[in-house]
């Protein structure tokens, strides 16, 4: 197997989910739009990639080649809080990708109602579970950790807080009652963790999704960090579990790279000592999150008989094996 699945990607957004766009995109509308950013769209190809967003594939007449979004979940306020994010972050030195402006100076303009941006189209590759290295795990501690010390004036309002979690599981138990007894234990759980958790840890700008497909690494490293639409105000270490769920778990947890993301995180931003004692509830509560939103996002919206796109009880197996002590916290 080689190293990595070499894509060419575009600054911004998760990539190969199964999801099928959600809204319709058709040429005359992408030249309507892209005139607006003076260009002249030839080619457009819809992208199946996101777990909630329409993503696009633009060629224009110059030959440049354009990434573009319709967010479907996201307001005109959550958008313009993203990509205005996205602009700090990069002049602070953040490896991301910012949105281009409009010929009046606009980040995103509008299409049916919803949110529409278009990005540089970035060359790169994501890592593949089976070949994810301790040096990749070091590159995306320390990065994550440089996410969490920039300095930003404006922190977009979260959408997956204990409360947040707690409405989408009213909303699973209302209108998917096949998944009740898993809505059952996640709800208690939840609540359990929620009464472990330590209220004052250090806090600020977290991504809160820095999974593989968020992560664009080119020859030396890391090129991009992706998708900042769940970022948000949280615990730093919450951040840090739910990036060690996602890049140091294969069929059980890999201590190594277990190892490897929080050295290097803790080297670029010393962890406290209360942060450190927090480790086991923060990274149970990022696994109660995402069997949560994985029922939401995928189960609830696979046609009937078709597996989702992403198994929520994969988290549930993390979640088990933290709760077994398979995890070697320092």
């Amino acid at each position: 197997m080689s190293a990595s699945r070499r894509v060419t990607y575009s600054g911004g957004f998760g990539i190969f989910c199964t999801m099928a766009k959600l809204t319709e995109l058709s040429m005359a509308a992408a030249r309507h739009l892209l005139e607006r950013y003076g260009r002249d769209v030839i080619a457009l190809e819809p992208l199946a990639a996101g777990s909630v967003n329409s993503n696009f594939r633009i060629t224009t007449s110059s030959g440049e080649v354009l990434f573009a979004r319709i967010y479907e979940e996201a307001d005109e306020l959550g958008a313009r809080a993203e990509l205005l994010l996205l602009d700090e972050l990069s002049q602070a030195g953040v490896p991301t990708v910012r949105a281009i402006r409009t010929g009046g100076g606009d980040a995103f303009c509008m299409h049916e109602n919803k949110p529409f941006s278009v990005y540089p189209w970035v060359e790169g590759h994501i890592r593949c579970q089976a070949t994810v290295s301790e040096a990749d795990a070091l590159r995306v501690g320390a990065a994550l950790a440089r996410v969490h010390s920039t300095d930003v004036r404006r922190i977009p309002a979260g959408r997956f807080g204990l409360g947040d979690l707690r409405r989408r599981l009213e909303r699973i138990e209302r209108d998917a009652p096949e998944y009740r007894s898993d809505v059952r234990f996640i709800r208690e759980r939840l609540a359990h963790y929620e009464r472990l958790r330590e209220p004052s840890l250090p806090a600020g700008l977290i991504h809160g999704d820095l999974f593989r497909d968020n992560v664009l690494f080119g020859s030396d490293g890391i090129v991009a960090l992706l998708d900042f639409e769940s970022a948000c105000h949280g615990p730093f270490v919450y951040d840090l579990m739910v990036t060690v769920e996602a890049w140091c778990y294969s069929d059980g947890f890999q201590d190594r790279l277990v190892r490897a993301m929080i050295s290097a995180y803790d080297r670029e931003r010393p962890l406290t000592a209360r942060e450190k004692a927090s480790l086991p509830t923060e990274a149970a509560i990022a696994a109660l999150r995402f069997a949560t939103t994985r029922i939401t996002d995928y189960a609830m919206r696979a046609p009937p008989g078709t597996p989702p796109a992403r198994d929520f009880r994969r988290f549930l197996a993390r979640l088990d094996a933290l709760e077994a002590g398979a995890v070697r916290f320092p």
